[in-house]
């Protein structure tokens, strides 16, 4: 919750300024407003925007939830305070929940695509900077799980990675060395030769990125048949439109970046009443 109430307070000096020139003539006394969706979707934001209200001292009453079904129209929460501080917090307010329900919507819409099979439906590192933390929980809000957080919860190698190793089974026996002992090791593969040298090298996770399903089913099968506790990752060229047939070859997981940097706002606006 620290760097929760870091991050608001941070959002709220970035669009104040030197001071919210209405806040000084702003009219005394109490007000109430209302937060209204003009879109349909998943919402999402709930505890920022809670952290956001106890920082900003106004009264915030959520009638929707984190994950609850948003209809055009919907009174999404209701606010009371100062109109002072309403006004002041008003545009960050309501940029964090129009930004998280715009990406738990659209990781609900891949979720719906393949929640009928057994397969795990993740996000990517490919996150604004400094809002990983707040883009990947409003993609879990919205059904899909997390990849990697950063760099230090999974060993990765990737093509660029793989073009400093010369003896990649030696590489790998040297790191389990330096690594946590619960520790993953991934690799990124477009081809079943790297495919097949990476499982004998010891490989915990296989990407098998940029490939097509066609392929992705002979690594599976080869999966199967010779290292069954090694863990299957389809990526690249993974949207709503092609989800479901990479879900259908027998992979463990799908990984798309679209789940987020693809993810379009949801509309919402303060009325007061």
């Amino acid at each position: 919750m620290i760097n929760i109430k870091k991050f608001v307070k941070n959002a709220i000096i970035e669009d104040n300024g030197r001071g919210d020139l209405f806040y000084d003539v702003a009219p005394k006394g109490r007000f109430t407003a209302k937060v209204i969706t003009k879109d349909d979707g998943i919402f999402a934001g709930e505890i920022y925007a809670k952290a956001l209200a106890k920082t900003e001292k106004f009264e915030c009453r959520f009638l929707k939830h984190d994950g609850d079904k948003l209809k055009k129209g919907d009174v999404i929460a209701k606010l009371e305070g100062k109109a002072s501080i309403l006004l002041s917090s008003e545009r960050t307010f309501l940029n964090m929940l129009q930004h998280a329900s715009g990406i738990a919507t659209m990781a609900n819409r891949f979720v719906s695509q393949v929640e009928d099979l057994e397969v795990a439906l993740l996000d990517t590192r490919k996150t604004r900077p400094q809002l990983r933390d707040f883009e990947k929980y409003a993609s879990r809000v919205g059904g899909a799980r997390n990849h990697r957080l950063g760099l230090d919860d999974c060993l990765m190698l990737k093509d660029t990675h793989l073009r400093t190793i010369k003896d990649l089974k030696s590489f790998i026996k040297d790191a389990r060395k330096r690594i946590s002992w619960v520790t993953k090791i991934e690799i990124e593969c477009e081809t079943f030769a790297q495919v097949k040298e990476s499982m004998e090298a010891g490989a915990d996770i296989i990407m098998c990125d940029n490939m097509v399903p066609e392929q992705i089913k002979e690594v599976v099968e080869f999966r199967n048949k010779n290292y069954p506790n090694v863990l299957l990752e389809a990526s690249g060229n993974i949207s709503l439109s092609t989800v479901r047939d990479f879900a259908l070859t027998g992979v463990d997981a799908l990984s798309s970046g679209s789940i987020i940097h693809q993810a379009t706002w949801l509309d919402f606006s303060m009325k007061f009443d």
